[in-house]
């Protein structure tokens, strides 16, 4: 375990006129339309959801793509404006792949004065050992990255583990649920876990994947790859992302209007009876 407190980070924002982070980001009128697209996206999910609780401490999940630098760099520029009434703590789990980068993340942290824990746990060897050669590690890998995060969380005092997942996650998981798991369900912005003590948020959760992968190029984040393991992420999950990005191009703005149907649910058009009563329409006849 290696915890890193940020001493006087806020003195530091301060005097720079930005959260460190941001000290050498583009100027450019593109960037800055593209930072105020995501902070105002992030804004209106934490608004919509209820996410945040004056002066909890959040735990924010780092793994060192392009998504979770993201999220932290929105929730600290966030809180830097005084929007964010949480205390924010990065934390990176190294989960033993072959050649991971552990000094990446500790130096770019502690360089921008960012409180962070770093956590050392092998699950690589356990995935390996229960998932046949040639497979995709990625479900049992997530499963036990998330039980070390909760742990983690109470450990830290955490109410919240905050997690990047964006726009294109959840509609892959809709997807992947209607065509293969029979049941509509997506990725929850807010979700309790199984024990009832840490909350799940996904604050990114209305912002654009590609938003995001631009906003990471134009701040230079030091990205680490997810495939250290030898392992991708599943062929359905795959052909989902390929399935919404032909829609897109055939159709654009078809992504946006595939979120605003999420949040727009109509239960008596549907044929689920546990929601809706369909038997006390009309009377008895």
């Amino acid at each position: 375990m290696n915890v890193h407190a940020a001493a006087g980070q806020e003195t530091d924002a301060d005097a720079g006129g930005c959260h460190p982070l941001f000290r050498d980001a583009p100027s450019t009128v593109e960037f800055n339309k593209l930072r105020k697209r995501l902070l105002r996206d992030t804004r209106q999910a934490i608004a919509d959801f209820a996410m945040v609780r004056e002066g909890e401490r959040w735990l924010v999940a780092l793994s060192g793509g392009k998504d979770s630098y993201g999220l932290l760099a929105l929730l600290l520029d966030l809180k830097w404006r005084g929007l964010l009434p949480v205390e924010l703590l990065a934390c990176n789990l190294d989960q033993g792949q072959p050649n991971f980068p552990k000094h990446i993340l500790p130096e770019y942290l502690s360089g921008l004065g960012v409180a962070h824990r770093i956590e050392y746990r092998d699950t690589y060897s356990i995935v390996t050992d229960k998932i046949g050669e040639g497979a995709t590690y990625c479900s049992l890998c997530s499963r036990l990255r998330r039980g070390h995060l909760y742990r983690i969380a109470r450990e830290e005092g955490c109410a919240a583990l905050v997690l990047g997942h964006h726009r294109e996650d959840i509609l892959e998981t809709f997807f992947m649920n209607l065509f293969h798991g029979g049941r509509l369900a997506a990725m929850p912005p807010k979700l309790m876990n199984d024990e009832g003590d840490v909350m799940v948020l996904r604050p990114l959760s209305y912002c654009a994947e590609a938003d995001l992968a631009r906003f990471a190029d134009a701040m230079r984040f030091p990205i680490i790859p997810c495939d250290l393991c030898g392992s991708q992420d599943g062929l359905q999950r795959n052909a989902m992302k390929a399935m919404l990005e032909d829609i897109e191009r055939r159709m654009p703005g078809r992504k946006d209007t595939m979120i605003r149907a999420l949040t727009n649910v109509r239960p008596s058009h549907l044929l689920d009876r546990k929601l809706f009563d369909f038997a006390a329409l009309g009377g008895a006849g």
